[in-house]
């Protein structure tokens, strides 16, 4: 069981004994004769209830933590950052159904998104938009080819991690272009590159990629992420811990 399906069901319970206790027992303990307590179930339900409604709404609708907990996402991500995602980013859904209830955005190409994996729903991913609904993808060589068209990559430095980072030491840092959209990858030269025939991408699907190209389980091994498994867009950082906090990864946002 999900902790949203669990949230909503708390919220809920809470909420029906508030009511019940504001339209039924309340009025019945005021026509008493004698004092009657309080029942400490309606006493933490009033108390709490607010509490988990606007936990749920904040992060059902606005605002969701996650923390990175692999290093498919170096260097933009790293081990042990805190995210916030923005869950209004591309449309308004309806906690655990995921129902899209208003439309407001849609994702684009260079977006980093959190989304649940198509294999495993219960489990959260995050990769970068590489491919939107009817582009052809093609991998090849370590360059992305969208609709034909090789991204732009411009070598920058080796690149040189900390902390859990120190394991990617020695990849190259790569300025890479999709379209409008620039941003920072790895390339392993040490790794086999995980080469990939042309593939189209479905109405209501996404190709993803994380940005440590070499060291990225993403749509190249098991596929397109429909729209429905979309959670938000990451947008920033507002802690790490990694063997202690690393203040300078603090507030940063994501590109």
């Amino acid at each position: 069981m999900s902790f949203e399906l669990i949230l909503v069901i708390i919220t809920a319970i809470t909420g029906v004994v508030v009511y019940v206790d504001r339209t039924v027992w309340r009025p019945k303990r005021e026509r008493s004769v004698t004092t009657e307590k309080e029942p400490i179930l309606v006493e933490y339900s009033r108390s709490l209830f607010p509490v988990f409604l606007i936990v749920l709404v904040l992060r059902s609708f606005v605002i969701e933590p996650f923390r990175i907990p692999s290093g498919s996402m170096y260097p933009t991500l790293e081990i042990g950052d805190f995210i916030v995602v923005n869950k209004f980013a591309y449309g308004i859904k309806l906690p655990v159904t995921q129902t899209k209830i208003l439309p407001i955005g849609e994702p684009k190409r260079g977006d980093v998104v959190v989304f649940k994996y198509p294999k495993d729903p219960d489990v959260d991913y995050i990769k970068r938009v590489v491919g939107l609904p009817g582009d052809e993808i093609t991998y090849i060589g370590r360059t992305v080819f969208i609709n034909g068209k090789p991204a732009k990559q411009t070598f920058l430095s080796e690149y040189q991690g900390e902390g859990s980072g120190k394991v990617m030491n020695g990849a190259s840092l790569m300025q890479e272009n999709l379209g409008d959209a620039s941003h920072l990858i790895l390339s392993d030269r040490e790794k086999t590159s995980q080469d990939m025939n042309t593939v189209v991408v479905p109405e209501g699907h996404y190709f993803m990629m994380g940005d440590n190209r070499d060291h990225s389980n993403d749509s190249r091994f098991w596929g397109f992420v429909p729209e429905k498994n979309l959670k938000g867009k990451a947008f920033g950082i507002w802690m790490n811990w990694d063997d202690g906090i690393q203040f300078d990864r603090i507030g940063k946002g994501i590109e």
